[in-house]
């Protein structure tokens, strides 16, 4: 049974009244937060596995990508060449994607894993900035606004929301005493 609310709020100096179905945004936020876990996760896996597959002429690495695929003109550019090759930026990378990834699937630590999820994201965003004529637009992806700056976006949209705590092991996390008492470790769940 779907359960009709009101939501009033002030936006942007305007107020804001509409109605809503909490069914709806409950299955609507926990598609979200599997289908982006799963993106995550995805992404994070496959470079892990082909990293540790035991042949190092596999092993998976930001570095090309770092030292040659950065758009000529990027404002920072020298900051990723700097990080090509740097073993500890490709696992941060994998294991980065895999474990917010995780955490999303599971609804667990979400606005943890929804907050460093998103910074990735604006970091390749960054990394797709263009120079010249349209400086500072990534194009290659779309006008400004591209994948990752939709991802970072939605990712936002679950820690705002507190999406673990549908369906998810946040959900039980919050009724344990230690993080009823702690209010630093709710902040990192829901």
């Amino acid at each position: 049974m779907s359960t009709k609310q009101t939501l009033q709020s002030e936006i942007l100096g305007r107020d804001v009244t509409f109605d809503y179905s909490e069914t709806w945004v409950g299955y609507s936020l926990f598609l979200l937060r599997i289908v982006m876990g799963w993106t995550l996760f995805q992404g994070g896996v496959t470079k892990l596995v082909t990293y540790l597959d035991g042949n190092p002429e596999n092993n998976w690495t930001a570095a090309g990508f770092l030292a040659n695929a950065i758009p000529e003109g990027n404002p920072f550019t020298g900051m990723f060449v700097a990080m090509a090759g740097n073993p500890l930026v490709d696992w941060l990378n994998m294991l980065g994607l895999t474990l917010a990834g995780l955490a999303l699937l599971l609804g667990v630590l979400v606005r943890f894993a929804a907050f460093w999820g998103a910074v990735m994201m604006l970091f390749y965003w960054l990394a797709a900035l263009q120079g010249g004529l349209l400086a500072g637009l990534p194009v290659a992806h779309g006008w400004v606004v591209d994948d990752h700056i939709v991802y970072a976006a939605l990712l936002f949209g679950l820690g705002a929301f507190g999406a673990g705590r549908i369906l998810g092991l946040d959900s039980y996390l919050e009724d344990l005493s230690v993080v009823e008492n702690n209010r630093w470790l709710r902040l990192l769940l829901g």
